[in-house]
């Protein structure tokens, strides 16, 4: 089956180039409208963030998106994870906005939800960390670290990682930093880094909305009519 749609395909091109035939001409236009079509329906993300978000754009699948966190970290780090160790967990804690460590986002709820499924689904014991006093995220250079009283940090004795993130946006892209940390000495045993476009539905997760004069600009959402008589 895919031999034939490659000669097909290789037949229809060099009929184009080569002899400019009306008819093969009408093949091409149509595969390609065709396409457009499929593309149009389906929608891509890569147009997410762009003028073109409304008309061709598709959510971002955080499930998927989280999935790929988890699998890339359990892949780099180095020593490996051992699964299948109820007395060994992962703590899982909340990704968090680098410009304010303390402060936790929908979004951040998020991807700390899927993130610790997706461990769970590969054979880890996960324990959910929310950012609370028990657990104290030093900033610094752009860094999150845990502290050095790991005490502090309920279940931290018996973990073999702890996974924790930032991120970070613009007014176009948002870049993601993930990390695994061995809680006994504070090492990083893997790392990976990401970008994803600030689409309408990640806006919202913010309370934030793109300005229609201006693609590359947000704001805050206009406040209800209500709120600002009663205000």
């Amino acid at each position: 089956m895919f031999k034939k749609t490659q000669i097909s395909m290789e037949h229809i091109r060099a009929c184009f180039i080569n002899s400019g035939s009306h008819l093969c001409k009408h093949w091409f236009f149509v595969s390609l409208t065709l396409f457009s079509l499929i593309s149009f329906i389906t929608g891509c993300s890569s147009f997410n963030g762009t003028p073109l978000e409304k008309y061709l754009g598709a959510d971002t699948n955080l499930i998927t998106f989280s999935y790929t966190i988890a699998d890339n970290l359990v892949q780099r780090a180095n020593p490996p994870l051992v699964p299948h160790h109820p007395d060994m967990p992962v703590l899982v804690t909340t990704v968090v906005d680098n410009n304010n460590l303390k402060r936790t986002s929908r979004f951040g709820r998020i991807l700390q939800e899927h993130i610790a499924s997706r461990f769970v689904q590969r054979g880890y014991t996960v324990k959910e960390i929310k950012l609370a006093s028990t657990l104290k995220i030093i900033p610094g250079s752009g860094e999150t670290i845990l502290t050095r009283n790991l005490s502090l940090l309920e279940g931290s004795s018996s973990a073999q990682a702890i996974f924790v993130g930032t991120f970070s946006y613009t007014q176009t892209t948002m870049y993601i930093s993930v990390r695994l940390i061995n809680p006994v000495n504070n090492n990083i045993i893997a790392t990976d880094d990401y970008q994803l476009p600030m689409d309408d539905n990640i806006l919202a997760m913010f309370g934030l909305q793109r300005l229609d004069s201006q693609d590359d600009m947000i704001e805050e959402p206009p406040r209800p009519f209500l709120n600002s008589v009663f205000n």
